[in-house]
């Protein structure tokens, strides 16, 4: 089977940071037991990296994780995708607030 796309979005905040959240339906398999691969992502101007949610299995923290604007990587608590959707969105917001205050 292969992969579905399940959730796409974009926007643009007024400063010119970005953010794509996209989610795949794909074959249950050990690196994606929920048969769910995601990467969302917050960036920039510049392009750097703001916020990451995604579930690549390549880290030591658990599959569920963020990277941070400070290069951290730690656990997510993934309850569904639409919590993750959520969440992510608060995250993103509350950088920007942060940001152009």
């Amino acid at each position: 089977m292969p992969a579905t796309e399940l959730y796409r979005d974009h926007g643009e905040k007024p400063d010119g940071s970005e953010y794509e959240m996209v989610a795949w339906q794909v074959p249950v398999s050990d690196d994606f037991p929920e048969g769910l691969k995601y990467s969302f992502q917050y960036t920039s101007t510049e392009g750097e990296t703001l916020l990451r949610f995604d579930n690549a299995p390549h880290h030591d923290v658990g599959r569920h994780h963020r990277h941070t604007p400070d290069g951290d990587i730690e656990a997510l608590e993934f309850t569904g995708l639409s919590e993750l959707v959520d969440d992510f969105r608060t995250e993103v917001d509350e950088l920007y607030e942060r940001r152009t205050d």
